[in-house]
């Protein structure tokens, strides 16, 4: 049976069946998130939700891709560090990378194959289905509902009662919401409100009104979404996308570098990266040794000049990257100076991010070890890695550079949410104490909870060190209170090593 609403061959309990699905969504998605922070909920709801999405998509379902799959895998175990971990940062960072990586994967499973997935433009495909595809949409549910309403009543009567249903539609909500704050507000109009049922009286715009706001908007931005991939919006035809004839048409220009010019930026850069080099190398393995430069001290060269060499080298993988993509690589004489100074730019730039990294070790050692100082360390040898894909796309012309890069962020992001970087920074700030036994006890009390059995172990083999921070953390966690949804392993684990270690 043909579908007059989407215009496709669906029968129509398929829409119906869709719709309810999402109400069942969105009742989870309320259960789950309403008044609640994140823990085991966010695993549960990516399952549940893919659950939907599939049942109601299958035919559109496209696994076949291996970055599908690397992508399901991805995302579902950035939705497990909110039950694993108890980190601020990858909190916050992981609730806006889950639902835009959930979104591209949702195009390249159930959407129609515009772009491929290392093209900037999936990113707007992405977009198109929370914004453009989901608007489009709003009104379907009340066009089944006013099509299986009215379907046996005359055409006269038809618009009116239609008009009359719309009208109600949009004052019920507005009533429900103004009676329960007039409720709220005036005792006298709530004994008024007596006769009529006795729940209308008791009325307030409390949690269960909000819960049901909460419910009923997410299932309308659920069955739109879902219904922008089963019923996309039409593509445009060639004669619609030709250019008008009375506009001039201009095919799009397609940068590219001259050789020469090419071989002539990177052998200026090449010289002073080649002078830089070689005076640093010096100062590069004697630091250590303690030969550095005259009038600096320890501290001083560990901290001097570290972001500049970081964003010396950013410019010279941007630099690189160009030349890869935009220079006309031919055959002879300026392929090969090109190839050659490439990889000198490549040598030079790794030796400039070692010296770098060398020197915020130097800091750490002096200062201390902090979650930013962590994540410049994760940064520069991602960035080192990107330098070494560079290099081998110098030589192999095919390689293709994005793709490898999208990948590798990914891979990378996902290590450094489970390598356990709380810990990480407890066990250097507590081995840099054993050698200078200077620790800063007020930053270490300040670590997510994956740190506190490392730190209890640590203020036990000290004689009680740290015991007057586990104490006041242990009061501040023992009076937070949360329910199921909102459970973490490494919050649950720290409570009980802090009950035993405090109280027995």
């Amino acid at each position: 049976m043909h579908d007059k609403l989407s215009g496709t061959s669906l029968p129509k309990p398929s829409l119906l069946s869709a719709f309810a699905g999402a109400i069942v969504l969105a009742l989870v998605h309320q259960y789950l998130f309403y008044g609640h922070g994140l823990g085991v909920s966010m695993p549960i709801f990516v399952a549940v939700f893919y659950a939907y999405m599939y049942a109601f998509n299958r035919d559109r379902f496209q696994p076949s891709s291996w970055i599908n799959f690397l992508l399901f895998v991805i995302i579902f175990m950035l939705a497990l560090t909110y039950v694993l971990f108890n980190n601020l940062v990858f909190y916050v960072l992981n609730a806006l990378a889950i639902p835009a990586l959930i979104s591209i994967h949702m195009v390249l499973l159930f959407g129609e194959n515009r772009h491929g997935w290392s093209e900037p433009g999936i990113i707007g495909q992405a977009l198109s289905h929370w914004f453009y595809q989901n608007f489009r949409h709003i009104v379907t549910p009340f066009r089944m509902a006013k099509t299986a309403a009215f379907r046996n009543v005359k055409d006269e009567r038809k618009r009116v009662l239609g008009k009359v249903t719309i009208g109600l539609l949009i004052a019920l909500p507005l009533l429900f919401i103004i009676i329960s704050l007039l409720a709220s507000a005036d005792g006298m109009f709530r004994n008024l409100l007596s006769g009529i049922p006795e729940w209308i009286g008791t009325l307030s715009f409390g949690s269960g009104m909000l819960r049901l706001i909460w419910a009923c908007f997410f299932t309308f931005c659920f069955f739109c979404y879902l219904w922008g991939f089963v019923q996309p919006a039409p593509r445009k035809t060639e004669r619609e996308v030709q250019p008008s004839s009375t506009v001039p048409y201009h095919e799009p220009v397609a940068i590219k570098f001259d050789p020469v010019i090419t071989a002539t930026v990177l052998i200026a850069m090449n010289l002073v990266y080649v002078v830089f080099v070689v005076l640093q190398f010096g100062y590069l393995f004697g630091a250590w040794e303690g030969a550095l430069p005259e009038g600096t001290s320890y501290a001083e060269y560990a901290r001097r000049g570290f972001g500049e060499l970081v964003m010396v080298t950013g410019i010279n993988f941007v630099l690189m990257i160009s030349v890869l993509k935009w220079t006309e690589f031919g055959s002879g004489i300026a392929q090969t100076l090109n190839s050659g100074l490439l990889y000198l730019l490549v040598g030079c730039s790794g030796v400039m991010l070692y010296s770098g990294y060398t020197r915020l070790v130097m800091y750490e050692e002096a200062y201390g070890y902090t979650y930013t100082r962590y994540l410049v360390h994760a940064f520069m040898i991602f960035l080192g890695l990107l330098l070494l894909i560079a290099a081998v796309r110098i030589h192999v012309r095919q390689l293709p550079l994005a793709k490898y890069y999208i990948v590798l962020a990914l891979i990378a992001y996902v290590v450094v949410n489970y390598v356990g970087m709380d810990v990480r920074i407890a066990e250097n700030n507590l081995e840099r104490y054993r050698t200078t036994s200077v620790i800063d006890k007020e930053y270490l009390s300040e670590l997510s909870a994956d740190a506190i059995p490392l730190l209890i172990d640590f203020s036990r083999k000290e004689h009680g060190t740290l015991d007057e921070f586990l104490q006041a953390r242990f009061t501040s966690m023992t009076r937070e209170e949360s329910d199921w949804p909102e459970f973490n392993w490494a919050t649950y684990r720290a409570q009980r090593e802090l009950h035993d270690y405090i109280l027995k």
